[in-house]
């Protein structure tokens, strides 16, 4: 059995060949294309309601230093995914900001709590016998939390005649 580091293909290209071997049914990949993005706009949301350390930090200081680590990696793993994530980043972001600006707090993360729920049970509803019938890629590496979004995006950019 032919392992992530056994191939001779990008890191990335090995990480998307196992990640799509677990979402060959169309409907599951749909569900992926709508869920994924859900669930990492919820992630920040509820990482920027984690109160910063100090006085020289802002509201969305973990959010924004979570997804400046998660851009590194992307962008080690591909420049051109990683420079698109930093776009989805920014705009989720800005979105997440001005959510907590205009409605604060307490709304931030009821929303962000919501949406993560609603997101999760559509992802598994996905892997369940009615669609996929496998598990997802996750339970057997927890990289694959990272990989979910940028394989979103890398169908995107594939859409688009874009390489990455």
């Amino acid at each position: 059995m032919n392992t992530v580091a056994d191939s001779p293909q990008r890191p990335i290209d090995r990480w998307f060949a196992h990640y799509s071997g677990d979402h060959r049914n169309a409907t599951n990949q749909l569900i992926h294309v709508i869920c994924v993005p859900a669930i990492l706009w919820s992630v920040i949301a509820l990482l920027w309601c984690i109160p910063a350390p100090g006085t020289m930090f802002r509201p969305g200081f973990w959010a924004g230093l979570a997804m400046l680590a998660s851009a590194l990696f992307y962008y080690r793993a591909s420049r051109a995914l990683g420079l698109g994530m930093v776009v989805l980043f920014v705009l989720m972001g800005f979105s997440v900001r001005w959510l907590h600006d205009h409605y604060g707090t307490s709304v931030t993360l009821w929303s962000g709590i919501a949406v993560f729920v609603v997101a999760w049970i559509g992802q598994f509803v996905g892997h369940s016998k009615m669609f996929e019938g496998k598990r997802p890629s996750f339970f057997t590496d927890l990289t694959y939390l990272l990989i979910g979004p940028v394989w979103v995006l890398a169908k995107l950019y594939r859409k688009f005649g874009w390489s990455y």
